[in-house]
């Protein structure tokens, strides 16, 4: 099994973040789509739309300014039906997910922002907040979806965009194993304890950590691209992989460590 990192939601570039409390709940905000002629799609799944994983009934825009309630959002990874799109033919910063196979693991980043007694801290961290056992591919999406894949991407994000917009732009989907794949009640840390411990850069060596930056700052480079972290068939990343299988259950839970265990089916 391969182990992939993407780092998804919103980011330093947009006016809101997801929040994390002081129970490690947390809830998702995704990235706006960007193209306001979307926002009255009823494809399109908007900010006012999104509910909050703990009571559906509440939604998430005590979150997000009031002026982006009725934007469109780019709501992927999503949780219900576990799918994750990406343009990795024409993006290099995802073209790494090209390699995945179906019985690879797909883990989320997130950056979050802590909050206390109901307000915004201004206090940010990464963190693990979910993944997919991948369990079905749809490379380079070129004309709509029929049939069974039209059914099972249905929810995803870029799916949506290609059905408001008419827009079919050789996306890919990952599909992942319902009963493998999760989104964490509880997030797990991504800090340099973990990354000493876990992660190399592409060429295979440690992550630098500059004293003029920010622990933050250096995570949020290294994980801009998305690609495979740890390839269990090679020893010293097999044991790499345990201490983040063992991390993620002290901090998340066992519960979330399903995604980097058992075997998925595959088609």
């Amino acid at each position: 099994m391969r182990i992939y990192l993407a780092n998804v939601g919103a980011n330093a570039s947009h006016p809101f973040a997801s929040p994390i409390f002081e129970d490690g709940a947390f809830e998702f905000l995704p990235i706006p789509e960007g193209e306001r002629r979307l926002d009255a799609s009823p494809h399109m799944a908007r900010y006012r739309d999104l509910r909050s994983h703990y009571a559906a009934a509440r939604d998430l825009t005590c979150y997000v300014p009031e002026r982006y309630w009725g934007y469109a959002c780019h709501n992927d990874p999503e949780f219900e039906t576990f799918t994750y799109g990406d343009m990795c033919d024409a993006n290099a910063r995802a073209s790494g997910l090209r390699s995945i196979r179906p019985g690879d693991a797909l883990l989320f980043l997130a950056r979050l922002e802590k909050w206390r007694d109901g307000r915004r801290t201004g206090e940010f961290g990464f963190y693990l907040i979910g993944g997919l056992r991948v369990e079905w591919i749809l490379p380079s999406v070129s004309e709509a979806l029929t049939g069974r894949d039209a059914e099972r991407a249905a929810t995803n994000a870029h799916v949506r965009k290609a059905r408001a917009d008419g827009e079919w732009n050789g996306f890919w989907v990952f599909g992942g194993s319902p009963r493998l794949s999760r989104r964490f009640d509880r997030v797990v840390p991504v800090n340099k304890e973990l990354c000493e411990q876990v992660f190399r850069d592409a060429s295979g060596n440690p992550w630098q950590w500059p004293s003029h930056r920010s622990e933050l700052s250096v995570i949020g480079s290294y994980t801009r691209t998305c690609r495979c972290v740890l390839d269990t068939a090679v020893t010293d990343q097999a044991r790499r992989a345990d201490t983040l299988r063992a991390w993620i259950a002290e901090h998340g839970g066992a519960e979330g460590v399903v995604v980097l265990a058992g075997e998925a089916s595959g088609e």
